[in-house]
């Protein structure tokens, strides 16, 4: 008999049918859904492009950031030298304790082969089996001097034994003094490379005219700097005019007040005095005025032997700086890169450093150390051949040459040259001898 089963339709196992308007509306939705996740997207407003002025910012802020990354990888690197000269030479310090104490145990072996060979003797049986009291000390006197010698072999390889391990211990501390050196040269060379790296990705997303304003920006900023230089320069140059001209009237001044009292009028007691007393009031009044042009004499010539020792000791560090300028002169057009330090490519630190050491001064590596070498002088007080500093982080230096300018090794993409003082926020300067 028939079953009534096979009259129905089947169905899916979720019970709605293929054909099923749920499906339509669903499939609906998520178009929808899409379409208009799609367009909400599309209507987002796009992040705007930086203005050039605000890329000349960024730029310059990444290579600052990349000359203190620069001068932690300089410092790093002379850390790691130094470590690693260390290291062999403890490694070398090891080795010769090895081999110290390997001949105390060759030393002390052979006492010991020579002791079991002979075997141990009491005093009595040895003075019983002597043929004389005599045989008997003077063995006596050789077994005490074996006795006296083992002792001593055994207390240096002890001795030995003790230099060798500690000399480990130092070659164990060196190893990781050197590991974290080379960690921190790693870590600072990819933080430069990461800086330098984000400032060539903004600058080649300009457009051939955004590049052409970059750079007009750059030069009104070097003329800017420029101007100030010169302004300064000759406000400086003014102060000092000024201040020789006082300097000659008051001399004139002095020179008159001495005078006045020798030139005596016709009315003067000493003219119409009597003749021996005028005569003796006169002498003593000359004599009065010629030791005061003797003292003033004596003065003069004192001040000028007490300027002579600063006068001596500039001309000295005019002579070096003569020498450090010439080689900074002769190293402009070189390119800037960082972690150089001659003789075909500076960074800064590096330029100052190989500058200085012509005139026989050895400067520390980086920017901070230079900082804290020699005499500290103020921006007013610069000489040719002083290192002036920039930015809070003591992150740049130059070469002053006089008038407000320097020679200095400015950033990557650019070469060694003349720039303004004043181009860059001022730290401090230095006189390094």
């Amino acid at each position: 008999m028939p079953t009534l089963a096979s009259h129905r339709k089947s169905r899916t196992r979720s019970g709605v049918g293929t054909n099923s308007p749920a499906v339509g509306v669903t499939t609906a939705a998520i178009a929808s859904v899409t379409l208009l996740s799609t367009q909400g997207a599309a209507a987002a407003p796009a992040e705007p492009n930086p203005s050039v002025e605000e890329v000349q910012k960024k730029v310059d802020d990444l290579y600052r950031q990349a000359g203190s990354a620069t001068q932690q990888y300089n410092k790093a690197k002379t850390a790691t030298a130094k470590q690693k000269s260390t290291v062999d030479r403890v490694r070398d310090n090891v080795a010769k304790s090895a081999d110290k104490l390997n001949e105390a145990r060759r030393t002390l072996g052979s006492y010991a082969a020579t002791q079991y060979r002979e075997g141990t003797v009491a005093p009595t049986a040895a003075l019983i089996f002597a043929d004389s009291p005599q045989s008997f000390l003077e063995q006596k006197e050789v077994t005490d001097r074996l006795a006296e010698r083992r002792q001593g072999a055994v207390a240096d390889f002890q001795s030995q034994q003790a230099d060798l391990a500690r000399q480990r211990e130092r070659a164990t501390e060196s190893l990781e003094s050197l590991a974290d050196s080379q960690t921190s040269l790693r870590t600072s060379k990819e933080t430069v490379q990461k800086k330098l790296a984000e400032a060539r990705t903004l600058l080649t997303r300009l457009t051939s005219e955004e590049r052409a304003r970059l750079a007009a920006l750059e030069r009104k900023k070097e003329d800017e700097a420029r101007r100030e230089a010169e302004a300064k320069s000759k406000a400086a140059a003014h102060a000092a005019a000024r201040a020789a001209e006082r300097e000659r009237q008051e001399r004139q001044e002095r020179r008159e007040r001495q005078e006045q009292p020798s030139a005596a009028g016709p009315e003067s007691p000493a003219a119409t005095g009597a003749g021996t007393t005028g005569t003796g009031t006169t002498g003593t009044d000359a004599g009065a005025g010629t030791a005061g042009a003797t003292g003033s004499t004596a003065g003069g010539a004192a001040g000028g032997a007490a300027g002579g020792t600063p006068s001596s000791a500039g001309s000295a560090y005019a002579t070096k700086a003569a020498k450090v300028l010439a080689f900074a002169r002769a190293q402009i057009g070189k390119p800037y890169v960082w972690g150089a330090s001659g003789p075909s490519s500076y960074d800064c630190s590096g330029l100052t450093q190989a500058a200085w050491k012509v005139a026989g001064v050895e400067l520390p590596r980086t920017t901070w150390d230079q900082a804290n070498t020699g005499t500290r002088v103020a921006t007013d007080g610069l000489l040719p051949g002083d290192l002036v500093f920039f930015y809070d982080d003591v992150s740049h230096v130059g070469i002053y040459i006089g008038d407000g300018m320097m020679i200095h090794a400015p950033k990557p993409g650019a070469n060694v040259r003349e720039e303004s003082i004043y181009y860059m926020p001022i730290h401090g300067s230095v006189r390094p001898a």
